[in-house]
């Protein structure tokens, strides 16, 4: 499902063929405002959509931001469509929403678009300049307005005898209550599919070492951890299931020159909380959990590695599966300064067939950048064994070392655990 989140600050009548639309995988999950009173919180309101309003002249924009900021997160929104919101973005707020953000304008653009055509003085403009045809776009929006990618373009004549009232009042009935709904839709499978975690996979030739928390379509927590590796040295291991935990195991010991980054408790489980990381700060994590303190502490006298010039960080995540089930994700990167971020990543409302993973390279370059930013959210298809052999598949086959998944019952606490490795496939 991608998580819809309509912007307004009229009426809503756009907002309002969203809202009888047949959107799936689309679904609005929040309606939010500019104004506390905008008509168009009562439609959403009426629905059963939760729908708020902001006082955007009282809070100013920076602070009306940060308010949307964090309600989207709130809500997981995947999409943001704009109906009739007034308020002009700040280019930050659409950098961390690129390609996530969606307007419908009422012209043919790049015609009458941009610094102060909107609302009815587009239509002003249209009639001044005798143009014989009008219409309305559907666009992604960028930092410069009304000049993102089109996504859909629909026109019509402009009649002789037109008002910009009639030339409005004929634009949005025919073409935008049906344009928007339509092309939301279909940029709703569009992300879907980029979603999907063995889409995203493979558009990764070398992820390094990965994490994925989430919870599968049957309701059952799960945990994967996989390995790629380029070096002969990084590729001489396997995953071992020892009881509760699954360690890194040397295939070949004569070949191992520094046991120290390739060797480590990859899982393992402290009551019904899960631990998984990259390395042997999964020790520190577990000392820290044991002694009553926080996953926070457990890695504060962590680092990324030392294996200049990569500095290849270090991932964990913290998984309490118990009750509704919430995790924690981590990555310790190195900044440019030298110094080390440590940031973590809480999760705890999210839905079956969704989770989110990280690795240790945002893409093969050299050096190996980092990865960058959070969580990469993905759509979790089919039960936990049939992902797991899904996920080993999508890693490149040059690369991939090995794949442990544990999934486990919320409500039981039994754990079924799954271990790949490419040396047992050979």
């Amino acid at each position: 499902m991608i998580r819809i989140a309509v912007l307004v600050s009229g009426s809503g009548t756009n907002l309002q063929a969203l809202l009888d639309a047949d959107l799936p995988p689309g679904k609005i999950v929040l309606v939010a405002s500019d104004k506390v009173d905008a008509p168009a919180l009562g439609r959403s309101k009426r629905m059963g959509i939760p729908s708020i309003g902001f006082d955007r002249k009282a809070m100013g924009r920076k602070a009306l931001e940060q308010a949307l900021v964090d309600l989207l997160d709130d809500y997981a929104v995947d999409l943001i469509v704009l109906s009739g919101f007034l308020t002009i973005l700040s280019p930050s707020f659409v950098h961390a929403y690129r390609n996530r953000i969606i307007n419908i304008h009422p012209s043919l653009l790049p015609s009458f678009g941009g610094k102060g055509y909107y609302g009815e003085r587009v239509h002003e403009a249209v009639l001044k300049r005798r143009v014989k045809l009008s219409g309305a776009t559907v666009h992604l929006v960028t930092e410069e307005a009304d000049e993102g990618p089109i996504l859909a373009q629909q026109a019509l004549a402009v009649a002789d005898d037109d008002t910009p009232d009639s030339l409005g009042r004929r634009i949005r009935e025919t073409i935008e209550w049906t344009l928007l709904p339509k092309t939301v839709q279909q940029y709703c499978r569009k992300l879907e599919e980029e979603m999907e975690l063995e889409t995203y996979l493979k558009g990764l030739r070398y992820p390094g070492r990965g994490i994925l928390c989430g919870v599968s379509e049957e309701g059952k927590a799960l945990l994967i951890y996989f390995i790629t590796a380029r070096s002969t040295h990084s590729k001489n291991r396997m995953l071992v299931a020892q009881n509760e935990v699954v360690r890194t195991q040397a295939i070949d010991e004569s070949l191992v020159i520094d046991p120290s980054l390739i060797i480590y408790r990859a899982l393992d489980r402290l009551g019904n909380t899960f631990v998984v990381a990259n390395g042997d700060q999964s020790d520190a994590i577990l000392a820290a959990l044991a002694d009553g303190r926080s996953f926070e502490e457990g890695l504060s006298n962590s680092t990324f590695e030392p294996d200049e010039p990569n500095y290849t960080p270090r991932i964990s995540a913290v998984y309490q599966a118990d009750g509704a089930g919430s995790y924690t994700i981590s990555i310790l990167r190195r900044q440019e300064d030298g110094s080390c971020e440590h940031a973590f990543f809480p999760y705890g409302r999210f839905a079956r067939g969704e989770g989110h993973v990280i690795h240790t390279y945002e893409k093969e370059a050299e050096p190996l950048p980092s990865f960058a930013g959070e969580p990469r959210r993905v759509l979790l298809k089919g039960s936990g064994e049939a992902l797991a052999q899904s996920v080993w598949l999508s890693l490149d086959e040059r690369v991939r070392v090995g794949l442990c998944m544990k999934e486990i019952d919320l409500d039981s606490h039994q754990v079924q655990t799954i271990i790949i490795n490419a040396e047992e496939r050979r």
